[in-house]
């Protein structure tokens, strides 16, 4: 029987400019890798090989507190060693927290027999993205875990769907070397938003998810327009008009902050696009003297994998 496994997660990008909490989709890079071992030993064990000084207590790790829900969940004795072998650069915005939740759950999950599908694995590492946000958001998590590109259409009980796109879809992300702690970027949001912004968001919402099921571009386009959380969001990104308008012009369909940032999204007809996106962002960032790391991707079909 198979003692231990290798499993790759993937970076996402959350919210998708209008659907705060309620979208995402996975990317083809970055990603995390971590080795899943069971131990003789009882309980949980971490070790970090990644240089990141990550947190080795599993309830302060949002692998190690997922894991641990999953096997309180089943009742299990049976002990675990999660080793960080790669690691998405914390703090990115593109779902650090969420793909070592999605590992350790997936490979905890597979040497146990699978006792729970893909969905099924997201309520568990959920627990651990509550760990880096201080809430037990599914919009990173669900497509680390599940692939694709998901909505989460409710959370009481947790209501998961993989929604259709088209396959031109390509994504450019660019990372600058910037921190924002996502607690500090949920804690700007505004409680309360007048009804005329709220039906106004709504209708981007229902027309990006119409524009990803029909695969029409230019609806996906029009609807990539976040008027609730963007706006605040915002004045943390140093430039960051100039930036997306530069992305715009490039050919980007729409581009916006992805999840908490500090990273940006562009969503865009092909790879040929999406690459030359990418070099607006190189470019915006490099005039402003900051570092910065660019990706071209298309939308991960598979999530969470095992690579050995």
């Amino acid at each position: 029987m198979t003692q231990s496994v290798k499993i790759q997660a993937p970076a996402t990008v959350a919210n998708v400019a209008c659907g705060f909490d309620i979208m995402g989709f996975a990317l083809e890079a970055p990603h995390d890798e971590l080795i899943v071992r069971k131990t003789n030993r009882p309980g949980l064990r971490l070790s970090d090989k990644t240089g990141l000084g990550l947190p080795l207590d599993p309830r302060a790790n949002t692998a190690g507190q997922a894991a641990l829900a999953l096997l309180e969940h089943l009742g299990s004795q049976q002990g675990f060693e999660l080793e960080f072998t790669r690691k998405i650069s914390p703090g990115s915005g593109i779902g650090s927290s969420a793909a070592s939740a999605a590992a350790a759950v997936f490979g905890v999950n597979l040497l146990l027999g699978e006792p729970f599908d893909r969905q099924g694995l997201v309520q568990f590492a959920m627990q651990g993205e509550a760990v880096a946000s201080g809430s037990a958001h599914a919009d990173n998590v669900a497509p680390a875990v599940m692939g694709g590109f998901v909505l989460i259409r409710g959370y009481a009980p947790l209501d998961l769907v993989r929604l259709p796109y088209p396959k031109e879809l390509h994504c450019a992300i660019v990372h600058p070397e910037i921190e924002i702690r996502t607690q500090d970027a949920r804690r700007i949001l505004k409680q309360h938003i007048p009804l005329k912004t709220a039906i106004e968001q709504w209708g981007n919402v229902a027309g990006l998810v119409a524009g990803l099921t029909l695969g029409d571009l230019g609806l996906i386009g029009r609807s990539l327009k976040d008027v609730v959380v963007e706006p605040v969001r915002s004045v943390m990104l140093p430039n960051f008009a100039q930036v997306k308008r530069g992305a715009l012009e490039a050919g980007a369909l729409g581009c916006s902050i992805s999840g908490s940032g500090p990273s940006l999204f562009a969503l865009c007809d092909g790879r040929e696009v999406a690459t030359r996106v990418a070099a607006s962002f190189r470019d915006a960032f490099r005039e402003m003297e900051i570092p910065c790391q660019t990706y071209v991707s298309r939308i991960n079909e598979l999530g969470a994998k095992a690579v050995l």
